[in-house]
């Protein structure tokens, strides 16, 4: 029973082979006939554009062309009898009949030249030639599959034939490949080479973790030995598909022979040297679709150990050091298009971007907030790479060349944020924001840079978020923490104000704009920073008893003062902008005293704010006509 079991698996293996074959050569036979009626056609189509040319020839009065074939008497000119000129009528002038140029002759069409249409034959071709080839493989995939369960079920055949049955198939598909791909069935030929693959990536797996029939470092042996075959057969042929599928099986075999210990030197290493070979080959053949499997399973692989096995006593050093080595093998590629000015495409941004945070996350997990020294150090690192990196892009070109240059700014700018709260903390993180995004701000004006302005904003923004919402503490009067870190914001917003004043005249009406917003934050802030120095200031009760009319008191002649200073420092600037800021500032005066003082005010108190606010009301109408009739002179 047993022989005859075996027989009917070996006809059915060489039944489907030689089906395949037979497929194969009766497609490629039917293409070659297929192909005959159109030779045929060109050369009838070529012959009736020579007759069509010498019919113009004739139409249009040249010679027919001479035939070296003997002329009979018949034909003869002799045998013809001469022509008489036509009588002229009389009285008639003759017309000089104009000469007739000769027609040019069209160009042969050829056909090769025209654009494929797609045709229900190509559709037939792929549905035919491609998706039931893939989809066939699968199916005999399933049968032989299924018949070696149903044997294996039985004990028709022993794990040690079962395995080797596998294997033996396995490897007679590499060369089987080969061969078909020698014949010019290329698609068919790459699913041979993955059905082979798989078969044997299944079968050694069978035969180390389910049959124990070998160890796990031959079975591991064994795995790595085949996808090396693959990637030779890959490099061999110029086949991306199969060298996808090598890359594939590498990256499956620590998984198909782990047995649940920790091995972190090992698998890191593995993946250290699978993604180096990866990259070598993407570098010299361009199959830059092999990258983003090699880094998304590297990553999947450095997860799932750390949920596993990851203790901070024993692997810290370690996993930061394999963490860092992961980063830079990945940086290469990018790297070495921004040194020999290759434009990035991109799958080289995303994977900068990725890079960059596969990085940044896992050293934050580990180092936080126990190591915050190195941390910091590590975020700077980052942070000057890849403003080295960006360094050596150039600074102007097409939009594609610019694009990179800009990611790696931002990049640099990110990591360089990140190392000031990782550090420091409270006000600290204020200021440095501050005294940041001012010297960002002010470096993309003078740099023309479109990138390092917004970051240098959401850095002041940042900074002026925090200190408005939590206000670090004020003992004294202007001599105190709050007070100095409102200095602080006010010189980051001042920097970049001066620089987009000084590069006005050169840039664009967007300057304008960031000049107008940044007067008007530094005048909100610095009158905001005065007004709570006055207001604290009374409410400790130093100035007078009943603090609370003192302090709207003080609100109203400091606000005064500051919108006096404002058009003052217009109209000497013959600035717009800072007279319409004094404007404003005068009515919401105005609307303060009018709503607020006087319904809360003692009677002391709202003598002094309306006699001040008046009085600066008359100077201002005085200062406004005096500019007119200045002007009108």
């Amino acid at each position: 029973m047993v022989p005859f079991l075996v027989i009917i698996l070996i006809v059915l293996v060489l039944g489907s082979i030689l089906g395949i074959v037979a497929f194969s050569a009766t497609q490629r036979l039917d293409s070659t006939v297929k192909s005959i009626p159109l030779d045929q056609l060109m050369s009838r189509l070529g012959k009736l554009e020579q007759k069509l040319a010498e019919l113009e020839k004739l139409a249009s009065g040249a010679p027919p062309p001479v035939s070296s074939a003997p002329v009979s008497p018949e034909q003869s000119p002799s045998a013809q009898p001469p022509k008489l000129p036509a009588p002229t009528p009389p009285n008639i002038p003759a017309q000089p009949v104009p000469p007739v140029r000769p027609r040019e002759i069209p160009t042969p069409l050829v056909l090769s030249s025209l654009p494929k249409e797609p045709s229900a034959a190509d559709l037939e071709s792929l549905i035919g030639g491609r998706w039931f080839n893939r989809i066939g493989i699968i199916a005999l995939l399933f049968a032989i599959s299924y018949f070696l369960k149903l044997a294996f079920d039985n004990n028709w055949i022993g794990p040690a034939g079962r395995v080797t049955i596998g294997i033996v198939l396995g490897a007679l598909m590499l060369p089987w490949s080969q061969w078909l791909l020698g014949r010019g069935y290329s698609y068919f030929s790459d699913g041979i080479a993955g059905l082979g693959e798989a078969t044997l990536f299944v079968s050694v797996w069978a035969g180390c973790q389910y049959y124990i029939l070998f160890t796990r470092q031959t079975g591991f042996a064994a795995l790595v030995l085949a996808a090396a075959a693959m990637a030779f057969l890959a490099l061999r042929r110029d086949s991306q598909p199969i060298a996808l599928l090598s890359l594939v099986g590498g990256l499956l075999t620590p998984a198909l022979m782990s047995h649940g210990e920790n091995q972190q030197v090992i698998l890191f290493s593995y993946l250290l040297i699978l993604g180096a070979a990866a990259l070598v080959v993407c570098w010299h053949k361009d199959w830059y679709s092999l990258l983003p499997l090699a880094f998304i399973t590297t990553q999947l692989y450095f997860w799932q150990w750390y949920d596993s096995f990851y203790a901070r006593a024993q692997f810290l050093e370690r996993t930061v050091l394999f963490a860092c080595l992961f980063f830079l093998l990945y940086s290469i590629i990018p790297v070495l298009h921004a040194l020999r000015q290759i434009e990035h495409n991109l799958l080289d941004l995303l994977l900068v971007v990725a890079n960059a945070v596969a990085l940044s996350v896992p050293l934050y997990v580990m180092l936080w907030p126990e190591d915050r020294w190195p941390l910091t150090i590590f975020f700077l690192v980052l942070a000057a790479g890849h403003l080295g990196t960006a360094a050596i892009l150039p600074e102007s070109g097409p939009s594609r060349s610019v694009v990179p240059r800009l990611l790696y700014l931002g990049l640099a700018v990110t990591f360089l944020t990140l190392a000031i709260p990782t550090r420091f903390d409270g006000n600290i993180i204020t200021l440095a924001f501050s005294v940041e995004g001012g010297a960002l701000a002010w470096i993309g004006f003078r740099s023309h840079g479109r990138l390092l302005r917004p970051a240098g904003y959401f850095l002041l923004l940042l900074a002026a978020f925090g200190l408005f919402f939590k206000p670090p503490e004020a003992d004294t009067f202007l001599w105190n923490e709050r007070f100095g870190t409102y200095l602080v914001l006010i010189a980051g917003i001042a920097v970049p104000l001066l620089a987009a004043i000084s590069e006005s005249d050169s840039e664009s009406e967007s300057a304008e704009t960031e000049i107008s917003l940044l007067s008007i934050f530094a005048n909100f802030f610095a009158l905001l920073a005065l007004s709570l120095e006055f207001w604290d200031y009374l409410a400790r009760g130093v100035a007078a008893p009943n603090h609370t009319l003192a302090q709207h008191l003080s609100l109203s002649i400091l606000w005064t003062c500051y919108a006096a200073v404002l058009l003052l420092l217009g109209l000497f600037r013959r600035s717009a902008l800072l007279r319409w800021q004094a404007l404003i500032l005068l009515f919401i005066v105005v609307a303060k005293v009018f709503l607020v003082d006087l319904s809360s005010l003692d009677r002391v108190y709202r003598i002094l704010s309306f006699f001040i606010i008046g009085s600066a009301l008359l100077a201002v109408s005085f200062l406004y006509q005096r500019k007119q009739s200045s002007s009108a002179r």
